[in-house]
């Protein structure tokens, strides 16, 4: 039996902060992983660093490496104030696994990048750091996502057939004699984005949704774009997001029904993809299981039996499971799943830095 401990640091495309857990792993071999998450935070952006974040794509160069070792610093506070709030041993903790901050996504161009300087936060928290999970996927002809499937499967398998979690994106995995696992439509970005119109930065339980009215129009081109006829694996980035889904809403002026509109979309492409695969237990995480108007329209439209678990898992889970990527490149253990991603083969994806 071996013990791990180890950080997860998870920056999302929702980018309302940089969620922070310590977790415990205990494997052995052909034993269930059993793990306990000891503590947990979300560190909201301040708004300098949010507006940076929003402005990344239109960096030059000097510019976007400026803020990657600026977040990196950022991420290295939080780990540190973190580390200190609930008294961790430094001497204990085997890794810190950082996902970054997702700034690009081109794997049909060979490349994917995640800003928040590896060894900036090494140096500064004393603890070697595992990033850039994705890179290595996309080298081996992957798209680099969906990466969480594996945790799904071997931390999580034991409670449902199928996982979504609606953060920026939604993306789902259901479990099988192979695990299939894609980003199946846009989530709380296009959400957040006309909540912003009305002046707030999030719909709390899709309360303004419903307070709108369906275009039937704009519902149609939605369902219309290419993306949802091309075949997995494939995922999304907020490209995609700035040219194809951007511009159709941006042309309805009524917020409200367009908001009604994108969660009634978002609605029917998660029920497409539930009985596509033929979903009985469906486990939901991200922002958007708060979320309770889309949460019934998806249980509306499908006949999944919807589990919604505790808050930690919410708000944790992919944290969680990226200490466990962590853990499996710690172990020379593949942390990717080739059927999920298009990758020629499985690979221990992942960069180390040392202190």
């Amino acid at each position: 039996m071996s013990l791990y401990t180890l950080i997860g640091a998870m920056s999302g495309t929702s980018m309302d902060g940089v969620d922070i857990v310590c977790t415990q792993f205990e494997t052995a071999e052909n034993k269930p992983i059993k793990y306990t998450c000891n503590c947990f935070k979300t560190y909201p952006y301040s708004s300098k660093i949010l507006d940076s974040l929003m402005e990344s794509t239109k960096l030059n160069a000097p510019e976007l490496l400026q803020l990657d070792k600026r977040l990196g610093r950022y991420f290295a506070q939080c780990i540190t104030e973190f580390i200190e709030e609930h008294k961790l041993d430094v001497s204990e903790i085997d890794a810190i696994a950082s996902h970054g901050h997702t700034v690009y996504h081109q794997p049909e161009n060979g490349f994917t990048c995640q800003i928040g300087c590896g060894d900036t936060i090494a140096y500064y928290t004393g603890i070697k750091v595992i990033n850039d999970f994705r890179q290595k996927d996309v080298i081996a002809g992957g798209t680099g996502a969906p990466l969480v499937p594996l945790g799904d499967q071997l931390l999580y398998g034991h409670i449902a057939d199928a996982f979504l979690n609606i953060g920026g994106f939604c993306n789902i995995s259901v479990l099988g004699d192979t695990t299939i696992a894609y980003d199946i439509c846009p989530g709380n970005l296009p959400l957040n984005y006309l909540m912003g119109r009305l002046g707030k930065s999030y719909d709390a339980n899709g309360e303004s949704a419903r307070k709108g009215q369906l275009d039937a129009a704009l519902l149609e081109a939605l369902n219309n774009l290419p993306y949802y006829d091309e075949q997995y694996p494939k995922s999304l980035g907020t490209e995609w997001l700035e040219i194809e889904f951007t511009p159709l809403i941006n042309a309805s002026k009524n917020t409200y029904n367009t908001l009604n509109t994108v969660v009634e979309h978002i609605a029917t492409q998660i029920s497409k993809a539930c009985m596509a695969h033929e979903v009985n237990h469906l486990y939901i995480t991200g922002g958007g299981a708060y979320n309770s108007y889309l949460v019934q329209k998806i249980e509306k439209k499908t006949n999944v039996k919807i589990i919604l678990p505790t808050p930690t898992e919410i708000e944790f889970k992919e944290a969680i499971i990226f200490s466990f990527l962590g853990l499996r490149y710690l172990e020379k253990r593949h942390n990717t799943l080739p059927d999920v991603t298009g990758a020629k083969h499985g690979v221990i994806g992942g960069v180390l830095h040392l202190p």
